[in-house]
Parts: structure tokens; sequence; C-alpha cells
């Protein structure tokens, strides 16, 4: 192939120009909000071109997600060798992440941003949530095969669950136990018959 018609592989991405988008993003989001933000507005505060942004993300929905993800850890999957300290594990690694004043501006920021726009939803729940909800499988699979809950329980519903009582416990804090405990104990209860 003559040198000459080779596609040239362009300037690499730069990582620095990568987090100074996600860092813009995420300020914007906290200062205007979701629908009020604009790429044009990320990248003039992250002194980059909106070809930039654009190489790298199809759209505002997609960066917004990275940039929220980006603050968040990688998925967690304990295995302890019991169901109880595998979900005490998860529920304080989900503490850690959500109890600092970081993790609730950025659980703030999701729920707004999902209620506002459906198709922020669907990429986060595609791109963040789902990996998560099958990460937890993985852990109740684990708990069938030692006998430790019923074999026709539903990972799923029991994630969503727990999240629930999670994202409900974070707004409306307990006042008679630790945040953990009550997410625990309304576990305990989900769990019965099992």
């Amino acid at each position: 192939m003559n040198e000459i018609n080779k596609k040239s592989p362009g300037r690499p991405r730069s990582a620095q120009s990568h987090q100074a988008i996600l860092q813009a993003t995420l300020e914007l989001l906290a200062e205007v909000g979701f629908d009020a933000m604009s790429i044009d507005a990320i990248a003039t505060r992250a002194g980059v071109g909106k070809t930039t942004i654009y190489r790298r993300y199809s759209g505002k929905e997609e960066l917004v997600a990275d940039a929220i993800e980006s603050l968040r850890q990688d998925v967690f999957i304990p295995d302890t060798g019991h169901l109880w300290s595998d979900l005490d594990a998860l529920i304080e690694n989900a503490a850690h992440i959500t109890l600092s004043p970081l993790g609730r501006q950025t659980v703030a920021m999701i729920i707004s941003s999902a209620s506002t726009n459906s198709q922020f939803a669907q990429i986060y729940w595609t791109k963040y949530m789902q990996p998560r909800r099958q990460a937890f499988t993985v852990v109740l699979e684990r708990a069938k095969a030692r006998s430790e809950v019923q074999t026709n329980l539903d990972a799923g519903l029991v994630f969503d669950i727990m999240s629930g009582i999670m994202l409900y416990a974070l707004i409306f804090p307990p006042t008679s136990e630790s945040w953990t405990k009550y997410v625990r104990r309304a576990l305990e209860l989900l769990f019965i018959g099992s």
C-alpha cells in the first residue's frame, strides 16, 4: 500500500483533556443542571473544542453519564463464602461511596438528570446500572448454590429493592440506627422465608 494513501491515526487523545471535559461537565451539571448545560459550555469550560468532545461522546447524555460515573468506583463483587457477609460488604461499600458529601451530590445529579431526560436515564441504566445488577446476580447465584436462599429468588428484583431502600435511607436518614444497620434490617425482612 502506498504510504501517502495510508490514513493517519490523528493526534492521540489527551488524558488531560478528557479529565478537563469530565470536570467541566460535573461543574456545569451542579451549577445549571442537565437541561441548561450545553456541549458548547462544556467545551469552553474545559478549554477544548467541541470536536474533541464529539470524538469521545455521541451527545450530552452519554457525556454526563460518563462524568458522573467517573466519580464512582468500579463494580464490586464480594465473595466471602456467605450471603450475609457478602451483603454486608456490599452495604459497607455503598455507604462508603454514597454517604460522603461528593457521593450525595453524585446521587442527586443522577436522579435529577435521569428524571428529566429519558435518554440520559437509558444510557445510565445500560452502561452503569445493568453491570452492577449483573454483578449482584453473581452474588445471589453463589448464595443459591450454597442453599442460603430459594433457587427461584429473582436477583434483579432483590437488587432493585436493595437500591430503593438505600436511596430512601439516603434521602430520609434513619434516626434510631445507622444507615448501614437500617439497610441490613430491611434486607433481612426481604429474605425471611428464603
